[in-house]
C-alpha cells in the first residue's frame, strides 16, 4: 500500500511535463528521477534516524557509560542526518529537469527541485546567460544569479542549446584591452 502511494507521487510529479503556457519544451533532463529518488532516500533516511533517536537515547545509558562519550555519539548521528540531505540538495540544487523556451520573448523557463522536492522554476531571458569563465563542476551556466547544469546532448534540437549560450550571436575581439586602447586613441 505504502509503495503504491509512492509511486503514485512519484508519477504525478513527473507527469506534468508540457505546460502550453511555459512555451516549448526543448531539454528534459536524463537523471530527474535519479536526483528526486537519491533525494528522498535521503529524506526517508534522516527521518528515520531522528525517529529512532528517542530509543537510542533510552538505551544509551547500557551502552555508553560516561556523558562524553554521549555527547560524541549523538552528534556524529545528528550530523550525519542533517550534514548529508543538505549536502545533496547542495550538489543537485542546480541540476535542471526540464528547460522550456518562448520564442516571442525569447525566454527561458528552467524546473529544478527545491529543498522539499517541489518543482521550482527560474524564468531568465536569454540576455541573462552568463558563462563561467573557468570550469565548474555543477554549473553548465549562470541566468541572473542561479548557477545551472544541463547536459548539452540532451537538447531535442543542437540549435536551442547554442541560442541558449549565445553561441549563435556574431563573435567579437572585443576584450578590456582592445577597448581601453581604443579610448586612448580617440583621446
Amino acid at each position: 500500500m505504502i509503495r503504491n502511494c509512492w509511486q503514485g507521487c512519484v508519477r504525478c510529479i513527473h507527469t506534468q511535463l508540457d505546460k502550453s503556457e511555459d512555451g516549448r519544451l526543448i531539454y528534459t533532463g536524463n537523471l530527474s528521477r535519479a536526483v528526486f529518488g537519491v533525494k528522498c532516500f535521503s529524506y526517508s533516511t534522516s527521518v528515520l534516524s531522528l525517529a529512532f533517536l528517542p530509543y537510542l537515547f533510552a538505551q544509551s545509558n547500557i551502552i555508553f557509560g560516561s556523558l562524553p562519550l554521549q555527547i560524541l555519539f549523538y552528534g556524529v548521528l545528528g550530523s550525519f542526518t542533517v550534514i548529508t540531505p543538505t549536502l545533496l540538495h547542495f550538489l543537485t540544487k542546480g541540476y535542471v529537469v526540464r528547460l522550456y523556451h518562448e520564442p516571442t520573448t525569447d525566454t527561458y523557463k528552467a524546473i529544478t527541485y527545491s529543498v522539499l522536492l517541489s518543482e521550482m522554476s527560474t524564468v531568465f531571458h536569454q540576455n541573462d546567460v552568463k558563462i563561467p569563465n573557468s570550469a565548474h563542476l555543477f554549473t553548465t551556466f549562470y541566468a541572473k544569479t542561479k548557477s545551472l547544469l544541463v547536459n548539452p546532448v540532451l537538447f531535442t534540437n543542437p540549435d536551442d542549446y547554442n541560442h541558449l549560450m549565445g553561441y549563435d550571436k556574431p563573435f567579437t575581439f572585443d576584450t578590456e584591452e582592445a577597448s581601453t586602447k581604443k579610448q586612448l586613441d580617440d583621446d
